[in-house]
C-alpha cells in the first residue's frame, strides 16, 4: 500500500562551509582566551637570568682556586727567598732577675708583711728592652719578577742601614720593682722576619768598634703582634716571628751616649716593612717598583712614584709610636702594630679583575635576556626557554674564557679575544633565531656595547658602582618604552610565529 507523501523534508548533507552553532561558540570562546601571555614569559625570562647564577658560581669556584693555587705559589717562592721581611733597627737587650716574694709584694696596694713561704726563693727572670732616643733606617730594594708556570711573584733584594744614638744614663730606670740588671750579659740586638733572606752578614759599628752579629743567645726570636687592641698574652692574637741577632755589649760602652750604625743585605718578596725602634724613628725606602702601595702602622710623610721606581719617607715621633723606652718582650712585641710597609703590588692579577667582572654576571646574563626579549617582542617571533638557557651558558662559559686566556696573557687581552668571541656567537645565534640578518647587527651593536660597558666597569673602580646602576636604569627603561603598547596578557590574540 502506497503511503502518503510527508511534509517532513529529508535532512540534507551539510556542506563543507557550513558549522554547528556549538562549534561556531567555541570558536568565539577560543578568541577571547588568552593565547599566551607575554608577561609570564618575562617572568620566565627573569627566573632564567637568577638561574644561570648557579653555573657562574661553579665558575667562581674555578676561580677561588685558580686563585688560592697562585698564592701558595707566590708562598712558596717567596718562602725560599726570605718572603716578607720586616727588619728592626738596633735596640739593647739586658737579662734581669727579680725574686718572686717581691714580684708579690708590687701586686699588693696596701703595706702588708709577706707571709714567709717558699714562693720568696724562688727567681723570676726576664729580658729588658732598651730603645734608643734617636734612630734612622734606610732601605734601597732592587727588585724583580719571578715565575713559577704562570704565576708571577715580585721578589727583591734590600740593602739596609741602621743607625742609632742611645742615652743609657737612665738605662734601666723603668724595670721592674726589684728587677737587678745584668749588663754583664747585656746585647745589641737587630732583627729581620727570616734569616734566609740574608745575603751577607750583619755588621755593627758600637762606639769606635766594629762587630759581626750572630743569633742572640738572650732571646732568639720574638712574636710581634700586628694588631694593637689584642692581647699578646691571648692564644688567638695575630702574630709574625721576628728573628734576632745580637753581640755583646761591652761595659766601657755604656758610659754616656751611645753610637751605634751596621749594615746588611736581606732578599725578601712581595713586602718590606720596618719597625719604629727608637723613640723618634726616621726611616726611608725606596726601589725600581713601579707599583707600591703604602701600608702599615702610618703613612709616609713624603712619597714619590713614577715609573722608574718610588721613594718614601716616614718620621714616626715618641708620642704617635705609643711604647715606652724601655719595656719587656710585651713592649718589642707592640712594634709590629706600628710597622712602616710598602707592598709590591702586581698591577696585572688576573684574578682579581675576573673575580670583579663575575660579581656582575647576574646583571649582565639579564640584560642580554632582556635584549632577546625585546627582539621577540617587537619581530613577533617567539623564543623557547631552551634556548634562552644556551645564550646564558654561552654568557657563563665567556668567563671562563677570560680566566684560562687571562692567565697567559693579561687581563686586557684575555677580554678582549674573550669578548669578541662571545659577541660574535650570540649575535650570530640572534640572527639565526629571528632568520633576519637585521637583527644579527641590531644585536651585534647591542652586545658589542654591553660587553664595553663591563670592560669600563673593570677599569673604573672609583665610579663602577655609579655607571652599572646608570647602565641599569637605562636598560629597564629602554624596556619599559619599547613595551609600552605591548598586551602582556595575550588577550588579543596576537598571532606569533614558534620558530623553536
Amino acid at each position: 500500500m502506497a503511503q502518503p507523501p510527508s511534509d517532513a523534508q529529508p535532512d540534507s548533507p551539510a556542506t563543507p562551509f557550513e558549522i554547528s552553532a556549538a562549534t561556531a561558540a567555541r570558536l568565539a570562546l577560543g578568541k577571547a582566551t588568552p593565547r599566551r601571555s607575554l608577561g609570564l614569559k618575562l617572568l620566565l625570562v627573569c627566573a632564567l637570568a637568577l638561574l644561570m647564577s648557579i653555573p657562574a658560581l661553579f665558575v667562581f669556584g674555578l676561580l677561588m682556586d685558580r686563585s688560592n693555587r697562585a698564592d701558595r705559589v707566590a708562598t712558596e717562592v717567596g718562602d725560599l727567598m726570605g718572603g716578607k721581611q720586616t727588619f728592626l733597627g738596633p735596640v739593647i737587650a739586658i737579662p734581669y732577675s727579680r725574686s718572686a716574694g717581691v714580684v708579690a709584694a708590687s701586686q699588693i696596694a696596701a703595706p702588708v708583711a709577706p707571709a714567709p713561704n717558699l714562693a720568696a726563693d724562688r727567681i723570676q727572670t726576664g729580658v729588658w728592652y732598651v730603645f734608643p732616643a734617636q734612630g734612622r733606617i734606610d732601605v734601597d730594594t732592587d727588585s724583580e719578577v719571578r715565575r713559577r708556570s704562570l704565576f708571577r711573584v715580585a721578589v727583591y733584594e734590600a740593602q739596609v742601614g741602621y743607625s742609632a744614638q742611645f742615652d743609657l744614663d737612665r738605662a734601666g730606670a723603668e724595670a721592674p720593682a726589684g728587677a737587678v740588671l745584668d749588663w754583664s750579659r747585656a746585647e745589641i740586638l737587630v732583627g729581620a722576619s727570616d734569616a734566609r733572606g740574608a745575603r751577607s752578614d750583619i755588621t755593627l759599628k758600637i762606639g769606635g768598634r766594629n762587630a759581626v752579629l750572630t743569633p742572640s743567645t738572650l732571646d732568639p726570636s720574638v712574636a710581634l703582634t700586628t694588631d694593637p687592641g689584642v692581647d699578646m698574652r691571648s692564644a688567638t692574637a695575630p702574630r709574625s716571628e721576628l728573628k734576632l741577632f745580637g753581640t755583646p755589649l761591652n761595659l766601657t760602652d755604656r758610659a754616656g751616649g751611645l753610637q751605634v750604625s751596621g749594615r746588611a743585605t736581606f732578599s725578601g718578596a712581595q713586602r718590606i716593612s720596618v719597625l719604629p725602634f727608637a723613640g723618634t724613628t726616621e726611616a726611608a725606602i725606596k726601589g725600581d717598583w713601579p707599583h707600591p702601595s703604602y701600608n702599615g702602622g702610618f703613612l709616609p710623610t713624603r712619597r714619590e712614584t713614577a715609573d722608574g721606581g718610588f721613594d718614601a719617607a716616614w718620621s714616626v715621633p715618641f708620642v704617635a709610636r705609643g711604647i715606652p723606652a724601655e719595656g719587656d718582650a710585651g713592649a718589642l712585641a707592640r712594634l709590629g702594630a706600628a710597622d712602616l710597609a710598602v707592598s709590591f703590588v702586581e698591577p696585572a692579577n688576573p684574578y682579581q679583575s675576573v673575580s670583579r667582572s663575575l660579581k656582575y654576571a647576574p646583571m649582565f646574563i639579564g640584560l642580554v635576556f632582556l635584549a632577546f626579549f625585546l627582539f621577540e617582542t617587537t619581530t613577533g617571533r617567539r623564543v623557547h626557554p631552551a634556548q634562552y638557557i644556551l645564550i646564558g651558558l654561552a654568557q657563563v662559559i665567556f668567563y671562563m674564557l677570560l680566566l684560562s686566556i687571562a692567565e697567559h696573557t693579561g687581563f686586557d687581552i684575555g677580554f678582549a679575544l674573550a669578548a669578541t668571541a662571545t659577541v660574535a656567537l650570540i649575535s650570530a645565534y640572534a640572527g639565526w633565531t629571528f632568520d633576519s640578518r637585521r637583527q644579527g647587527i641590531r644585536a651585534l651593536i647591542a652586545f658589542t656595547f654591553l660587553y664595553g660597558l663591563i670592560y669600563v666597569l673593570m677599569r673604573l673602580e672609583d665610579y663602577a658602582l655609579l655607571v652599572g646602576a646608570l647602565a641599569s636604569f637605562a636598560a629597564i627603561f629602554a624596556v619599559m618604552y619599547f613595551t609600552r603598547k605591548l598586551d602582556w596578557y595575550g588577550i588579543t590574540g596576537a598571532a606569533a610565529k614558534d620558530i623553536s
